[in-house]
């Protein structure tokens, strides 16, 4: 059973991805739209997690250029100050730095939370960009099957100890945004709240479709607290693409001659996946709005499911006792 169920998450998600790839491919051929024109934001402070690479890194230049202090929070220590070097000459922005975060740690992200908060700084754009693709079984440093524990877990631990300064840094007309990025595959994820961590049968496709479902439901369920408390924030889920990054290098056909050959044609670059989350981050058209799921700078329904608030909520009571924290969730009267 276990063998069947891991062959039908692989058959949904690639169903999934060959359905971006050709969408792309039929834009790329029509021509894809220009990059959107944003304008500058020298009085807002970023994080993005995963910045030294991919999408991360090209989203955390495009900020820098904006003129935003930028910090990136990473578990790439050896790379990270060529990463702000070479982001601070290209955008001309000195306001870049790293901060060590694995979020594959609880403890490592709140001792992030401790630095960034000590440097007495305001946050106005939180990017819950990092992530890991189809990797092989295995836990992280607290025991949690590691697609939800560093896609979605650590995600959601980051962005609840940071709200506080989200909230304190926001105002009415200038909203702070959380930006929290998603994939198709989350079209084809199936949360089972009974086996989150996929001790019963594990497939690396069906567990990396579950953290991308887990963090549409989360971005829902914030955006109504957030909403419930008048808080000047937004939360936005946003859809890359299918990008020419190296989260492949776990997929068994895209380290090869196939990809190689196709990547030009099929994949967007990291430049181009990042479009959407930079937009989200910075364009002033999404100014107040939250509880979007974005793809291609343009808002797009997510799985039907996902707006299923009673499964929100019981995946964000679940979050929170794994995660420490306290349920800000009112109750029901």
């Amino acid at each position: 059973m276990s063998a069947l169920c891991a062959a039908r998450a692989l058959l949904r998600v690639y169903a999934a991805g060959a359905a971006v790839l050709l969408l792309q491919l039929l834009r790329r051929l029509r021509g894809a739209p220009p990059e959107p024109v944003l304008p500058p934001r020298p009085d807002r402070v970023a994080i993005v997690t995963g910045g030294t690479d991919g999408i991360g890194f090209a989203t955390a230049r495009r900020l820098a250029q904006l003129g935003m202090h930028v910090i990136i929070a990473g578990n790439n220590d050896h790379k990270a100050q060529n990463v702000v070097r070479q982001i601070q000459e290209e955008a001309l922005n000195k306001k870049v730095e790293f901060i060590f975060c694995d979020l594959a740690s609880l403890a490592s992200i709140r001792n992030f939370v401790q630095q960034f908060k000590a440097k007495g700084l305001p946050l106005h754009v939180l990017v819950n960009n990092a992530g890991v693709m189809m990797v092989p079984e295995r836990t992280t440093a607290d025991g949690f099957e590691e697609h939800f524990g560093l896609n979605y877990l650590g995600h959601f631990l980051l962005t609840n100890l940071l709200l506080d300064t989200l909230r304190a840094s926001g105002s009415p007309g200038q909203a702070a945004r959380v930006v929290t990025v998603s994939s198709a595959t989350h079209y084809v994820g199936e949360l089972d709240m009974a086996d989150l961590q996929g001790r019963q049968h594990y497939s690396s496709h069906g567990a990396y479709a579950q953290s991308k479902l887990a963090l549409v439901l989360f971005t829902y369920h914030l955006q109504s607290l957030l909403t419930a408390w008048g808080s000047p924030v937004t939360a936005n889920a946003v859809d890359p693409g299918v990008v020419d990054t190296d989260l492949y290098k776990h997929v068994f056909w895209a380290t090869g001659p196939l990809k190689r050959l196709l990547a030009w044609l099929f994949f967007k670059t990291p430049e181009e996946g990042a479009r959407t989350s930079v937009f989200a981050a910075a364009a002033p058209g999404l100014e107040g709005v939250g509880g979007r799921y974005l793809f291609e700078q343009a808002e797009t329904r997510s799985l039907g499911r996902s707006y299923d608030r009673a499964l929100q909520r019981e995946l964000w009571a679940r979050s929170c006792a794994m995660a420490g924290v306290p349920d800000v969730t009112p109750t029901s009267p």
